[in-house]
């Protein structure tokens, strides 16, 4: 085939949509060692994409190579795949674009510009220009020489909330450079290129957003991990905020991802998602990005161990922190395409299904549990654990020193203090008071089960059979036994005492299934997690239930005694504080 028929067919991978583009051309100034990048759209970049920056150049061989297949300067021998440490480098891109739109390229790196106009792969013309170091290149009239790909670009408004969203990226990315995009001469994302990553999120997100950043900083003999993660009151309906940069390229793994959402378990509902900005460097042997033209999917090698301290990390950091929101009389940073950024697919990949595990699985299966649970029981089986637990004082809520005076819609305990006055929501504190107590039982040595009078028989195919087996250790401490009784056949002589009577055997063949189809996967901690949530919810005070001023006292001080007081077990908030500047000010008793 033709070298421009190559090129077309390898754009079909490397160019998808105007966001596609702007990736390409700005990922080259920064790998120029820009310090200023300006991207300008017309219609949203249907009709016209221009990138200028302040970067190194080039000289007019280098240019006109630049358009030629696999010519790249970021790679001189096989060797330099192991290392890779620009962003691009695999001579694509500029053909691609190239070879299904009109290009106009003026550069310069010394004393002499270089100007190049190409269409549809071929070049018009060449001719010096004026000596400005750094590139400026516009792309216009794309895929007008394909039109079965020309007929799928979206809206203007769609591809402006792409490259909006790839922009804002890129800006935490490199936060040292100065970036300003624009459509139809109106600014839609500016920053200063201060070089600190909090500046950055407060430029992109507000300060609704940026004062509300818990900044984390780890790391191990491979991975160094710095950045800001989101205290639960502003998580987001969608997963697109957990933004991994791994050597300033943003990437794409579900394994991060999910090491991210994991640690905000109990701190959060499954259906909300935590604004994340976290940057990994790393030895680049360690990792591939080869994998994929627009090189946004990525290899790890010792990833698990990344995972771990990502999730310690994050988990510290949360707990250690007075997680207690205020109400404070909001100013929001409001970008005109916010909204339609949230509806559509992001330039760095399609939505990331996470699975929550175990606790997910059994969401639906609530009848599962048995709300008489002797909790009393289970604890005296472990007394010392259960005490270790409860002597885990929380000093910053402790020292509150919260006096209930009142219960407002049967639900909320009014509390106050010298700083202000606390609303705490009845059934979220004594659901988290409860959770932890279950929690620690269904975690002690001893699990408190009952023998049944007559055994359940179970029977499987073979491969359930041997699966089952495999884990009968594990279903033992969870207060199961399992006998084997003929050909793919068990029979259940003994269960936990958790389980609902009258259900147990449905119950047990729910459990069994889920443990036979998770196999090495199953997670014993968030299934017990799982137990500990049903059940706590099922035993707590529910909303409009009045309760007297002792029990709101008694509720206060078993909350202080919880590892976690702030949330319950679904992650909503137990306490909201009013401080006294902020409730003095919407009365406008202060200006």
């Amino acid at each position: 085939m033709s070298e421009n028929l190559a090129n077309k067919i390898a754009a079909g991978e490397v160019v998808e949509k105007c966001a596609s583009i702007v990736k390409e051309l700005v990922e080259n100034s920064i790998d120029a060692n820009a310090s200023n990048i300006i991207i300008d759209l017309i219609d949203g970049g249907l009709k016209e994409i221009k990138i200028i920056d302040d970067g190194d150049g080039m000289e007019e061989e280098d240019a006109i190579l630049a358009f030629q297949r696999h010519a790249t300067s970021k790679l001189l021998k096989e060797d330099d795949l192991f290392f890779i440490d620009t962003l691009g480098f695999r001579g694509e891109a500029l053909p691609s674009i190239a070879s299904v739109s009109e290009v106009i390229l003026n550069t310069c790196a010394t004393l002499k510009g270089t100007l190049i106009h190409i269409k549809g792969g071929h070049l018009v013309t060449k001719e010096d220009s004026e000596a400005r170091k750094g590139t400026s290149i516009t792309v216009k009239n794309l895929f007008y020489n394909t039109p079965a790909r020309l007929k799928y670009l979206k809206s203007e408004q769609y591809e402006l909330a792409n490259i909006t969203s790839f922009i804002e990226r890129l800006a935490l990315s490199y936060p040292k450079i100065r970036f300003t995009l624009t459509n139809g001469g109106r600014v839609i994302v500016k920053t200063s290129g201060s070089d600190k990553l909090l500046k950055t999120i407060h430029e992109i997100y507000g300060v609704s957003v940026s004062s509300k950043m818990l900044e984390i900083r780890t790391s191990n003999d491979d991975y160094d991990v710095y950045g800001f993660v989101c205290k639960p009151e502003i998580l987001k309906s969608n997963r697109n905020h957990m933004i991994t940069i791994i050597n300033g390229r943003v990437v794409k793994n579900n394994d991060l991802n999910r090491a991210i959402n994991d640690s905000y378990y109990t701190y959060k509902p499954d259906s909300k998602y935590p604004l994340v900005v976290l940057k990994i460097e790393t030895d680049p042997t360690l990792i591939d990005v080869n994998i994929h033209p627009t090189k946004q999917d990525i290899k790890l090698s010792k990833a698990e161990k990344l995972y771990e301290i990502i999730i310690e990390a994050i988990k510290k950091q949360l707990y250690n922190t007075l997680l207690i929101p205020a109400v404070i009389p909001s100013i929001e940073y409001q970008n005109s395409i916010n909204s339609e950024i949230n509806d559509v697919d992001e330039v760095y990949g399609e939505q990331i299904t996470i699975d929550f595990g175990v606790a997910k699985a059994l969401s639906t299966n609530e009848f599962i549990v048995n709300p008489d649970f002797d909790i009393d029981k289970a604890i005296k089986q472990n007394e010392k654990a259960i005490d270790e637990a409860l002597v885990t004082v929380n000093e910053e809520l402790k020292s509150l020193k919260l006096y209930p005076i009142g219960l407002a819609h049967g639900t909320y305990i009014v509390a106050q203090n010298d700083e202000g006055i606390f609303l705490c929501d009845q059934h979220a504190v004594q659901e988290r008071i409860n959770y932890e107590k279950y929690l620690t039982a269904l975690k002690s040595k001893e699990i408190s089960s009952i023998d049944l009078l007559f055994p359940i028989t179970v029977e499987l195919s073979t491969s359930e059979f041997l699966e089952l087996q495999r884990h009968l250790e594990l279903l033992e401490k969870m207060g199961f036994n399992l006998v084997e009784f003929g050909v793919n056949t068990f029979i259940v002589k003994r269960h936990p005492t958790w389980l609902k009577e009258g259900y147990e055997e449905e119950s047990i063949k729910k459990i069994l299934d889920l443990v036979i189809v998770s196999g090495a996967n199953f997670d014993v901690i968030k299934f017990n997690e799982h137990v500990a949530i049903t059940l706590s919810c099922k035993m707590s005070i529910k909303a409009n239930m009045n309760i007297s001023m002792i029990a709101m006292e008694e509720l206060l001080d078993e909350l202080v005694m919880c590892d976690n007081p702030y949330n319950c077990p679904h992650g909503r908030p137990t306490i909201i504080k009013f401080t006294n500047y902020e409730i003095e000010k919407m009365f406008k008793r202060v200006m």
